[in-house]
């Protein structure tokens, strides 16, 4: 996961961490924070999430599929998340979440991901993005083994 915003609170780190170290250990999960681009004269947020953008796709490898979290994309149920995680490890490329700045990802990231998934039609802290999207990649998992983490 590539975040941007590298001042979170630290129940943030905590709970990412609690979901993280149960995710297998094949999955190779961590979170690399990258800080937020200034914001500040003409055109200040757009050249900000431009420089954002260009950060992340820097960091991403050749054949890496870049799962965009962003308010317009596709709402998925945990299990519909799961068929997805099923249908990338078939694929055997490595994922990378990408979660954006206060103004969101920039264009060249949006048309570069595979997917872009919303997590919820509200509006969410950065922190609170990334625990629920790593708890959901951990639901997802759990579904596909077996496991009775979740329930319906």
């Amino acid at each position: 996961m590539i975040a941007v915003g590298d001042r979170q609170p630290g129940w943030v780190g905590e709970a990412v961490g609690h979901y993280a170290k149960r995710l297998p250990v094949q999955w190779r999960f961590r979170v690399q924070a990258l800080p937020v681009a200034v914001r500040s004269g003409s055109g200040g947020a757009a050249r900000a999430v431009e420089a954002e953008g260009a950060k992340i796709l820097g960091l991403l490898k050749p054949g890496e599929r870049l799962v965009a979290l962003d308010e317009h994309g596709v709402e998925l149920t945990s299990a519909g998340l799961a068929e997805r995680v099923a249908g990338w490890q078939a694929d055997g490329r490595d994922v990378c979440l990408v979660i954006g700045g206060p103004d969101g990802l920039s264009r060249a990231c949006l048309d570069r991901a595979e997917l872009c998934w919303s997590l919820s039609r509200h509006t969410l802290p950065h922190g609170l993005a990334r625990v629920l999207a790593v708890e959901q990649l951990y639901r997802a998992w759990t579904l596909l083994t077996g496991h009775p983490y979740h329930r319906e």
